[in-house]
């Protein structure tokens, strides 16, 4: 009796240790799945602020990629709004770059809609453009998905097509200057944060010396009706003095290629600086009293997307308000359309 005693004992301690292994474990095991399906659920859930975040998929001969699309509140039936595409960073997708810009928020005041199409890892680890990668294709693939977004959510959504702007941040600025380059129907204007422009690389080698300012740039490739009756769309480049990763001097060769192709001459350029953020110097380039393109240079701002959301990654809050700067830039293209097109109808009449 004794015997069995001490061997159920033993057994007891057994099923006890036993018993706190398997709890340890389905608490272990409870903390992963927690951990892996946590950062799913934060991606799917909506930016704050009302309105709709629309998931999308674009596909083409080229492959696929998803898409969010922000519609703001109180749309009314038949009202067509314009478009502001938005083009993420390496590092970033659809949701941290809304996140980061709060681009969102002014598409709600103003009334527009926000397109964010995302970058897949499985093309790009770092979730980047392939803008440089025109040697084998790839780059124009991407764009080619990029358009199809663009498209589905033309067909899909109340938009005007004549008020679309494209608006990116380092491999999403060169990759809207991309799609502009081979669509400049399409747009009416494009934005470059940080980025580099189309002709300066062609392959990760050359884009690597494009970023550090050792590549040169191709004259745009701007047909000659675009020349003559300014079709091609106007260019803002936002750039950083202090920015380590993709030298400031791509955003002076970017507004140079757009003005050469335009025959535009560069103006006075001019300080602008809001309370305590950082200073910034403007310079705008004209043919005849159009603006073809501008060079905002922002002092102090490193590779970030200025005047963004504090604590997001490529995000720095003490810069100028780029997202307003942005919309600000594309609406006075769109009013500039909207008046000449309604002086060639005019002209035609009479």
């Amino acid at each position: 009796m004794a015997r069995r005693k001490g061997a159920g004992g033993w057994l007891g301690v057994v099923a006890r240790g036993m018993e706190a292994i398997t709890r340890s474990t389905v608490r272990a095991g409870t903390r992963a799945v927690g951990q892996t399906v946590k950062p799913v659920i934060e991606k799917r859930r909506p930016p704050a602020g009302a309105g709709q975040w629309i998931q999308g998929l674009a596909m083409g001969a080229t492959g696929m990629r998803r898409f969010r699309l922000y519609r703001p509140p109180g749309i009314k039936f038949g009202e067509r709004l314009p478009l502001m595409v938005m083009l993420h960073g390496c590092g970033q997708d659809a949701k941290t770059f809304a996140t980061s810009t709060r681009m969102n928020l002014i598409a709600a005041r103003e009334r527009f809609l926000v397109l964010y199409p995302e970058q897949d890892r499985v093309s790009n680890p770092q979730g980047c453009w392939n803008w440089f990668d025109t040697s084998s294709g790839r780059a124009y693939g991407e764009a080619a998905l990029i358009m199809k977004a663009i498209d589905q959510v033309c067909l899909m959504y109340a938009v005007d097509r004549t008020r679309i702007a494209v608006a990116g941040l380092s491999a999403g600025a060169s990759m809207a200057a991309l799609l502009v380059a081979r669509h400049p129907d399409r747009f009416a204007a494009v934005v470059m944060h940080s980025g580099i422009p189309p002709g300066t690389a062609h392959s990760t080698l050359s884009a690597l010396g494009a970023m550090h300012g050792h590549r040169s740039t191709k004259p745009l490739a701007a047909p000659p009706l675009a020349r003559a009756a300014a079709g091609w769309p106007p260019l803002m480049v936002i750039h950083g003095a202090g920015d380590r990763v993709v030298a400031a001097s791509n955003g002076l060769a970017a507004v140079r290629a757009w003005a050469d192709a335009m025959g535009a001459t560069s103006s006075k350029e001019r300080t602008l600086q809001r309370g305590k953020r950082y200073p910034a110097t403007v310079t705008d380039f004209k043919h005849g009293a159009s603006t073809v393109a501008t060079l905002v240079e922002i002092d102090r701002l490193g590779h970030a997307w200025s005047g963004g959301a504090a604590g997001q990654p490529y995000s720095d809050g003490a810069g100028p308000d780029a997202s307003r700067m942005a919309w600000a830039f594309a609406a006075r293209q769109f009013g500039a359309r909207h008046a000449a097109a309604r002086h060639y109808i005019s002209s035609r009449q009479h």
